[in-house]
């Protein structure tokens, strides 16, 4: 399945837009943007543990949300479950750069260790 996934922000999905080839029909999920827009993170961990699943977008954004509260190994492990998960997408960034969903949940770990910060435009 090829995906196309809009990101706001340093790191941050705004929507799960996943095109099917076949059919060009566009499917949308929420991956709590606005919620982690509004600094609401801990709805935010609360809505994306029920539905990250295997949803890179939705894990990059939950390890953003525990990053946000201090909780360095939950990001870490959730930036690494979307490394490793089965879904592979491209994402848009906010700059307009597409990026594949391994490599932008490895730099979201590789800014974790880092001590880099996490901030939306």
């Amino acid at each position: 399945m090829t995906a196309a996934l809009i990101l706001a922000g340093a790191l941050l999905a705004q929507s799960a837009t996943l095109t099917e080839p076949q059919t060009g029909q566009v499917e949308q999920s929420d991956v709590a943007y606005h919620e982690l827009a509004e600094g609401q993170t801990d709805a935010a961990i609360a809505s994306l543990r029920a539905k990250a699943g295997n949803d890179p977008a939705a894990l990059i954004n939950l390890g953003t949300a525990y990053a946000r509260k201090g909780m360095r190994a939950e990001a870490l492990a959730a930036f690494t479950a979307a490394m490793k998960s089965d879904n592979r997408y491209e994402l848009q960034l906010a700059d307009g750069t597409w990026m594949d969903s391994r490599r932008a949940a490895r730099m979201a770990a590789m800014r974790l260790e880092k001590g880099e910060a996490f901030s939306m435009r």
